[in-house]
């Protein structure tokens, strides 16, 4: 623990953006296929499995490890990256990892009417290449969602996803421990998961809260029976640190399943699929330059998220007939893969400087003290991502029940300049001369400054994925469709008019709050404040949330617009499943990590009921591919 604790304080010592450098390398020279094996087993790859599961993030984590409970089941989990550092567990710092080898770094195609602020006018799209997936470098924000996301599910046809239906997977992966404020009947507490509080809290963040519930919200658990309210913010860590995934559901049965097979540093490059009978019986995969084909006598599940299962689908003749043609692959099976692509669009808002001095989450003012502390699980090191506390909101927009908010309002104890911009604004593809004008001067150690970004929930726009051409190592190509509806802006205007009352409210006003009124650039010709101002910095600031999700929805037989059937089983295809953040029908109105556990949970329970129940039998491959 003395040589981390070193490392840590030799990496930021007198921070400034250089460090992200030091970091990076760090991270890519330590993140390679020695050190995973050390973690999770050197397996000999088998040619034969019951079952291989490709990705192993958020989902398939889960769904391998629950597969693997059985003995009598060989699987095999193979993964595009390598095992997590120590400083991925860092929660403060978990914007910098965006923008390392951590990150698939996918870019969305330039956009007319969201993301101007970004380089070329496009929009990041992080997704975790790690064992542990986005779990490793999302910020760690645990939001299931509302119980009419999964209600309105089970009204399209999707049977067995209503909100009862889905709350005990959600209890099952969880070991909660959240205190007075805690709504335990809505929570587990046997799980591998680990959701808390931050360890530490600012003095700005009780101002916040005060403030919140001076403008008429109450402090509640929103991921118990009601969602309308203001909170702490509910976190997957453990003892301060990240809580992957990968270390809740992973690492501690490495070593001790031998029917479990993880294989890192394993890219899939296509599945097999017999274009007659249409039965998934395995994959092909690249690894240390040499490629592999393995075989499933059960079931192939894909788990590789909202990009990469798409892209898979695709490559292997399952998706849009049309575009399959143009791109020279064979169809074995017609279906929407891609069509419909959701996200959720935040606006980091103007920033709030405030008369406090070195209260605000600026790096600068880490102290020597505050990194013995993080060993011992407490101190600023462990507030996840700046992000302190979360507040949800109603739109007048919205014609939903008044119980059902469409917005959210993120409390951060700073503001893109806590970090000179080496993290979040670089893993988020902002333009280097709007973040000069923004936010350069505020990262002064001496100014204390935070903000409020506001959330979009439930999108009316939506985008699309489709593939260049047949190589499978050229990154899927995204259509994020942003604000296509002026709607959808005047939603994040009204969660920001929302923001700067609570601003307004006297506990955040003893601070000396004061908005800083910078015109975003490319906005100087409209009045600061006024609704063309704020429509104006919102298309060129607001930026996706890394939720992108439903490219591969899950639908009934019969639903035109559908990819899997509601037990994720790809329509027409046989023994082959979906079972990650991409079969939802709808944006859900959370944060996708939650959810992506869940459908994980699910997922791995009707396999096992199917093949169980008797109703299945193993494929004889030898007979198979004759």
């Amino acid at each position: 623990m003395l040589g981390v604790l070193f490392l840590i304080v030799t990496l930021f010592s007198g921070y400034h953006a250089a460090t992200f450098d030091n970091l990076k390398e760090y991270v890519e020279q330590r993140s390679n296929l020695e050190f995973t094996e050390k973690i999770y087993g050197s397996p000999t790859i088998r040619r034969e499995y019951d079952f291989i599961v490709i990705g192993a993030g958020s989902a398939g984590c889960v769904v391998a490890a629950r597969l693997s409970e059985n003995p009598k089941w060989n699987v095999l989990l193979l993964e595009a990256g390598y095992a997590e550092t120590f400083l991925h567990k860092v929660p403060l710092i978990s914007s910098t990892f965006m923008s390392t080898a951590s990150n698939w770094g996918y870019l969305g195609e330039p956009q007319e009417k969201a993301c101007l602020g970004m380089s070329e006018r496009r929009c990041a799209f992080p997704r975790g290449k790690v064992l542990g997936g986005s779990s490793v470098i999302n910020a760690m924000m645990y939001v299931r969602g509302n119980r009419r996301d999964f209600d309105s599910w089970e009204a399209m046809g999707n049977y067995n996803w209503s909100y009862a239906d889905v709350l005990p997977y959600f209890r099952k992966s969880e070991i909660v421990d959240l205190g007075s404020t805690e709504d335990y009947e809505y929570h587990g507490h046997r799980g591998e998961m680990s959701v808390q509080y931050n360890p530490f809290k600012t003095t700005i963040l009780d101002a916040y809260m005060k403030a919140s519930i001076e403008s008429g919200y109450k402090e509640l658990d929103y991921n118990g029976m009601s969602q309308m309210g203001t909170s702490r913010i509910q976190t997957t860590t453990k003892n301060g640190q990240r809580h992957s995934t990968a270390s809740a559901f992973l690492k501690p049965i490495a070593k001790k399943r031998p029917n479990l097979h993880i294989v890192a540093g394993a890219r899939v490059t296509k599945l097999l699929i017999d274009p007659y009978k249409k039965i998934a019986f395995g994959c092909i995969f690249l690894r240390n330059n040499k490629f592999h084909r393995v075989y499933a006598s059960r079931e192939v599940v894909l788990s590789a998220s909202t990009f990469n299962s798409p892209q898979l689908l695709m490559l292997s003749g399952i998706g849009p007939a049309e575009h399959l043609k143009h791109i020279n692959v064979s169809v074995i099976q017609n279906l929407p893969v891609g069509k419909k692509m959701y996200d959720h669009m935040l606006y980091l808002g103007p920033s709030i400087i405030l008369n406090t001095t070195k209260q605000s989450g600026n790096l600068q003012n880490l102290r020597s003290e505050d990194f013995m502390n993080y060993t011992k699980g407490h101190g600023p090191l462990t507030v996840i991502a700046g992000v302190e506390a979360i507040t949800f909101t109603k739109s007048p927009v919205s014609e939903d029940p008044l119980d059902y908010p469409d917005t959210e309002l993120l409390f951060m104890s700073g503001t893109l300049a806590a970090d000179e911009g080496a993290g979040l604004a670089r893993g988020t593809n902002i333009d280097i001369k709007t973040y000069n004008a923004l936010f350069k001067r505020l990262e002064d150690p001496r100014i204390d400054a935070v903000s409020i970004a506001i959330l979009q929930l439930r999108a009316k726009s939506s985008g699309y994925v489709k593939l260049w051409n047949d190589n499978p190592f050229f990154w899927p190509r995204i259509f994020p469709g942003f604000f296509q509806y002026q709607e959808d802006v005047d939603v994040i205007i009204h969660g920001l008019q929302e923001a700067l009352r609570i601003i307004s409210c006297p506990s955040f006003q003893r601070l000396g709050a004061r908005v800083d009124e910078t015109p975003v650039p490319g906005c100087e010709i409209y009045k600061f404040g006024s609704y063309s101002y704020w429509d104006c910095a919102i298309r060129t600031m607001a930026l996706p949330l890394f939720h992108a999700m439903g490219t591969c929805r899950m639908g009934p037989i019969g639903d035109p617009n559908a990819v899997v059937d509601p037990e994720l089983r790809v329509h027409g295809v046989r023994r082959l499943r979906v079972a990650d953040i991409s079969v939802v029908p709808g944006p859900v109105s959370g944060h996708t990590n939650a959810a992506a556990i869940m459908i994980g949970e699910k997922a791995a329970d009707m396999i096992k009921s199917d093949w169980m129940s008797g109703k299945f039998h193993k494929l004889n491959i030898n007979r198979f591919l004759e």
